[in-house]
């Protein structure tokens, strides 16, 4: 992710070349495709990841013992400058694999935008990769603007919250908090017990970088707004009311002295602070490196907290999401073959139980507490059970190719500023969304 902003500058220069080429979808016959054998070949570009690469590789050659119709070819895309320039260049040379995973919704609307990714629902068997898959919930916020799903979610993080609940009760606080006044009286109490302690210790706080918001604000927002979308195409329609209750929450946090936002080495870990966003990925970590971290313990996990007045099980999160996408590139018969091999995949879900031992990310799926196929993986890891009780309940990003810009002007004009004690909450949301409507003009 602090790899994103990056490709800012090989979209500007690769955005003429990807329109250009994708008027020629489907006219890409140089991947193997319909050899005189009657054989398809599709390359499939992996995530940059050897666990993620050799799980497709290993799918891909069982697929082929059933279908020997179809050849495989999977590799890792190439990291250089980025993951998201390397597909981008390949698209504009016309040499675009047939699927690539790894794609987050922002991306994907790039990709939409210049007609280079194929709308999934046009494809015959589409839906029972849906329904097949139990997924249903899952993939409904994944619809663009435009109506069309372009993107197959393949994993789906639901990001929590995690508490320093062994501090906190030496503090007095017994239950961790689920609205803003809970958490406010508890961030009194921490402060009366240890004056040197703060409730949300981390830089990224006031730091505008744009990925940086997806897991500050945009978990407090989608809590606050019910899933608000924030900007559905080209259009700003965010929740002016739960985006300044958001704002709000977060100046009390900061008169209450409970916000450090200056650098400090693991401070959640270390005690500084006792409240911060977690993904299923930090625990492999700290059992290695802070092995006394234990969940129902020393910490626990919780969605993010809500405005007083909400109910606390209604509230929603960030999905830190991706998935895969098939190429307009590809030639039909290679489209067709792609769509029989994901079916294959997500017919079964004993390779989704496979994703979750090997990668320990939640398969996009609405049943993963309910399906006895992963009650084995989920008893052996009790902190993965949170994360997969709410993947129904959490919002991708927003699909518009200047997702970098706008995330930046939420930090800049807003949320930075707020941490920082600059601006009012209201006049900040404000300037927020006048800059974010005039950026999408």
């Amino acid at each position: 992710m602090k790899k994103l902003a990056s490709t800012l500058l090989i979209t500007a220069i690769a955005g003429s070349m990807l329109a250009a080429c994708g008027s020629k979808s489907n006219d890409n016959q140089n991947q193997g495709a319909d050899s005189g054998n009657g054989v398809t070949t599709i390359e499939f570009w992996a995530a940059p990841n050897p666990t993620q690469q050799a799980y497709w590789a290993d799918l891909a050659k069982a697929y082929e013992k059933v279908n020997d119709k179809v050849k495989i070819n999977v590799s890792a895309i190439k990291e250089s400058p980025t993951s998201e320039a390397s597909i981008q260049s390949a698209i504009a040379g016309k040499s675009a694999p047939t699927i690539s995973e790894n794609i987050n919704r922002g991306f994907a609307a790039q990709l939409a935008n210049s007609k280079a990714l194929l709308p999934l629902e046009s494809m015959p068997g589409f839906e029972d990769i849906i329904k097949g898959r139990n997924m249903t919930n899952t993939i409904e916020p994944w619809k663009f603007s435009d109506g069309h799903q372009y993107v197959l979610p393949i994993y789906s993080n639901p990001m929590l919250f995690g508490w320093r609940i062994d501090i906190l009760k030496q503090a007095g606080v017994n239950e961790v908090p689920k609205t803003y006044s809970e958490m406010l009286d508890a961030t009194k109490k921490l402060k009366a017990k240890f004056p040197d302690k703060y409730v949300w210790a981390k830089p990224d706080l006031a730091d505008p970088t744009a990925w940086k918001r997806w897991f500050d604000f945009f978990m407090l927002y989608n809590a606050a707004s019910g899933g608000n979308h924030f900007v559905e195409g080209s259009k700003f329609v965010g929740d002016d009311k739960a985006g300044t209750e958001v704002l709000t929450f977060v100046d009390n946090l900061r008169k209450e002295k409970g916000i450090l936002s200056q650098t400090v080495t693991d401070p959640f870990e270390t005690g500084v602070g006792v409240f911060t966003d977690i993904g299923p990925w930090t625990f492999n970590m700290w059992k290695e490196k802070f092995p006394k971290l234990k969940i129902n313990e020393t910490f626990a996990l919780s969605m993010p907290i809500v405005p007083d007045g909400t109910d606390p099980a209604t509230s929603k999160t960030f999905a830190d999401t991706k998935g895969l996408v098939i190429f307009a590139q590809a030639s039909k018969a290679q489209q067709t073959a792609a769509v029989d091999f994901i079916k294959w995949v997500y017919s079964d879900p004993k390779n989704d139980v496979k994703w979750l031992e090997q990668t320990k990310l939640p398969p996009a799926r609405d049943d993963l507490t309910t399906n006895e196929s992963f009650k084995t993986v989920l008893d052996a890891n009790p902190e993965l059970k949170p994360y997969a009780e709410n993947v129904p309940n959490a919002v991708p990003p927003m699909d518009n190719a200047k997702y970098n810009d706008l995330q930046t002007l939420i930090g800049q004009e807003a949320f930075n500023k707020v941490v920082r004690g600059e601006i009012a909450p209201a006049e900040g949301w404000a300037n927020m969304k006048k800059a974010i409507e005039a950026a999408l003009q």
